[in-house]
């Protein structure tokens, strides 16, 4: 190839990249009407449409569900409760557990203190769902994370076995 026809290829491959480079900046060509979908809708008179049912900020409470079912409601607020000022007061859990709909009349939770004073390595508490219970349970750092379970309630109809302080606030 001699050099002239090399230089000229080359200019022309200048002068092409730089086009589409170029085009790639203009402004878009107006759609063609005909390759437009039309989307037509009737509207009827006195008819209204209802909107979309907004989507769910999280679990929610199944009345007529299953303990199974509430676990996630009642894990979303244990962690919640966990994230908080207050993860290792016992009271804290159970007025959550009642904002969120479960029933406080149906709930129990252990001590913050041990007998002598000192935080509670671990505090307990629960809802009675009809023969099954969801538990709660989270401890002081270095216990790791929060735990939330459905077990088999106990035959005297609570969840939690041993001592429990009334739920009286």
């Amino acid at each position: 190839m001699r050099r002239s026809s090399f230089i000229r290829l080359v200019g022309a491959s200048v002068v092409l990249g730089g086009a589409l480079a170029v085009a790639g900046c203009a402004e878009p060509a107006e759609p063609n009407p005909s390759e437009v979908p039309t989307r037509i809708e009737a509207a009827t008179p006195g008819i209204e449409t209802a909107s979309p049912a907004p989507e769910s900020a999280g679990p929610v409470l199944v009345p007529d569900g299953s303990a199974d079912d509430n676990l996630p409601l009642f894990s979303s607020v244990v962690a919640s409760v966990w994230s908080g000022p207050e993860p290792y007061a016992g009271r804290a859990y159970i007025d959550a557990l009642s904002v969120a709909g479960f029933d406080r009349g149906a709930m129990q939770v252990t001590e913050d203190e041990s007998t002598v004073g000192n935080p509670a390595e671990s505090i307990q508490f629960s809802v009675r769902w009809d023969e099954e219970c969801l538990v709660g349970q989270v401890g002081q750092p270095g216990w790791g994370e929060p735990v939330a379970v459905v077990v088999p309630g106990i035959l005297d109809g609570g969840c939690l076995v041993g001592n429990t302080r009334p739920i009286d606030w």
